[in-house]
């Protein structure tokens, strides 16, 4: 099951007396084919989900990633492009207030992150260059990422729609299997592929139906001191020797 899918069934069931099979015929599509978008068992592609959106007047970006059952369906209608746009918390002076997702309650935000309780709680600081947007930081785990390490905050500017993702920028995209700070690599019809700057890892494909959050890289913050890199290290040394051969063979070809 996955958010689309339920938000399907619930849309037609506010339809009364829609079965799927009239669902179907109103898609030119099989019963067959309906029905497995409903029960989640197949993703539907991006020219089924811009029918969908546009038979239900409902964004794209709602049907994938919000659960509709948790809003008044008359009121989402009535937003422009059925925008839910996250409220920006302000200091005194009026600079933005960054929500800082911690370590401990990273795991919580999965089922948290539409709870305006649970994000109330969450602590904030505030950055004098980000000031248009809404902001978040995310904690980085791993080395796919360098330089961001372990112990580092990713924060990222909202996205409000996915079909405003731009190949070769990074994002923290949030799934329902957790955090993800990737770069695009392709946008696809019924998924994006993500890759690593890390060599060691390989591109991956990510379904839009799991992606719940995108959040657009802007900027980071560690709280640890930068390790300092050891120039007197044999392997280091070695690497800066044959950099400044090519350099210098580079320079020979060209004079």
């Amino acid at each position: 099951m996955s958010t689309l899918s339920d938000n399907l069934r619930y849309l037609r069931m506010q339809k009364k007396g829609f079965s799927q099979r009239k669902m179907a015929e109103d898609l030119i599509i099989t019963r067959e084919r309906y029905a497995k978008y409903e029960d989640g068992s197949t993703e539907p592609p991006l020219e089924i989900l811009l029918r969908l959106s546009r038979y239900f007047r409902i964004s794209m970006d709602l049907l994938v990633t919000v659960d509709l059952r948790k809003y008044k369906l008359e009121e989402i209608l009535k937003l422009p492009d059925n925008r839910i746009l996250l409220p920006i918390k302000t200091d005194s002076i009026g600079e933005n207030l960054i929500e800082v997702v911690p370590y401990k309650a990273s795991m919580g935000y999965l089922s948290g992150y539409a709870d305006p309780e649970y994000i109330e709680n969450l602590q904030t600081m505030s950055l004098p260059f980000l000031h248009n947007g809404k902001y978040r930081a995310f904690p980085a785990e791993g080395d796919s990422m360098p330089p961001y390490k372990d112990g580092t905050y990713v924060i990222g500017q909202y996205v409000e729609r996915i079909l405003d993702i731009k190949v070769g920028k990074t994002y923290i995209l949030i799934t329902k299997t957790g955090f993800l700070f990737k770069r695009i690599e392709c946008i696809n019809s019924t998924s994006i592929t993500v890759k690593s700057d890390n060599s060691f890892y390989e591109n991956y494909d990510i379904p839009f139906t799991d992606i719940w959050e995108v959040w657009q890289h802007a900027g980071s913050y560690s709280p640890q001191e930068l390790e300092v890199i050891d120039f007197t290290n044999d392997d280091v040394k070695s690497m800066l020797i044959k950099l400044m051969l090519e350099v210098k063979e580079l320079k020979a070809k060209v004079g």
